[in-house]
């Protein structure tokens, strides 16, 4: 059924195939054809423009016209199909630039990988349910987040922690982020609000190092909850350089319990 609604439109004299909009749709409704940007189908845009802040070139706007209504049921069908139709767990689509991990998709945790030695390595399961993992491309959209029970990663806690899929990611979607080198601070904690709004985030944990610089990641987790309409609990793990956990607890979403924590 068509009607006037919000919908994106792509500027093509402005486009240069970067892709950047296609890495921030949530619903993989934009893809790349002859170089250029373009929408896949009316049905699988929302019409909210998260793509638009990721054009550099200012290529894509949102504008009011007759539109087929966004369809989740589409879209969730759109996101399971990879390239001819196979599951998208299996097969992910590459996008311009390069990189299959920016592609939605599902994945199937507890595959086991097998190392050229055959260690005991071999015998650990990854816990990873879902790409992207970049909290910076994640959409509140995403089929994976809702009622998800969250993992707030910090870049050098995941490296740093030799257990983490065992005991801290199985059974949660993740969010990487590094709150002292990235650069808008205050995206985090917007996208951390909409994803506790829209998605229906049920808790965080976050997962960060012992240095000053990480305690940043909390700050957002906690400001992000104090914004949000829903109240969702929040746990901090504290690791050592070496993995080691110092410290759990868990935190209250008020600036005054954040501060004395900190």
């Amino acid at each position: 059924m068509k009607r006037n609604r919000k919908i994106i439109e792509i500027d093509e004299e402005k486009c240069t195939g970067c892709g950047q909009c296609i890495i921030a749709c949530a619903e993989g409704a934009l893809k790349l054809v002859d170089g250029k940007a373009k929408l896949v189908g009316e049905i699988l845009c929302d019409g909210i423009g998260a793509c638009i802040g990721e054009c550099p070139e200012g290529a894509l706007k949102i504008v009011e016209r007759e539109a087929e209504d966004f369809s989740e049921e589409a879209v969730k069908h759109h996101l399971h199909k990879g390239p001819q139709g196979t599951p998208a767990h299996q097969a992910p689509a590459t996008l311009a630039c390069g990189c299959p991990s920016s592609s939605v998709m599902m994945l199937a945790p507890g595959h086991k990988h097998e190392t050229a030695d055959h260690t005991a390595c071999s015998e650990m399961a990854s816990r990873l349910g879902h790409w992207p993992v970049k909290l910076q491309l994640l959409g509140p959209q995403a089929t994976f987040l809702k009622g998800s029970d969250m993992l707030l990663l910090a870049d050098c806690a995941g490296v740093a922690s030799p257990n983490l899929h065992e005991r801290i990611l199985k059974g949660k979607t993740v969010a990487i982020a590094c709150p002292k080198l990235d650069s808008n601070q205050e995206t985090y904690r917007e996208k951390l609000t909409a994803l506790i709004d829209q998605a229906g985030v049920r808790s965080i944990t976050v997962l960060m190092m012992q240095v000053p610089c990480c305690s940043g990641l909390l700050r957002h987790a906690v400001e992000a909850a104090s914004r949000a309409k829903h109240s969702v609990p929040i746990r901090c793990v504290v690791v050592g350089l070496q993995g080691e956990i110092l410290r759990e607890m868990s935190v209250q979403a008020t600036p005054r319990a954040q501060l004395s924590l900190m």
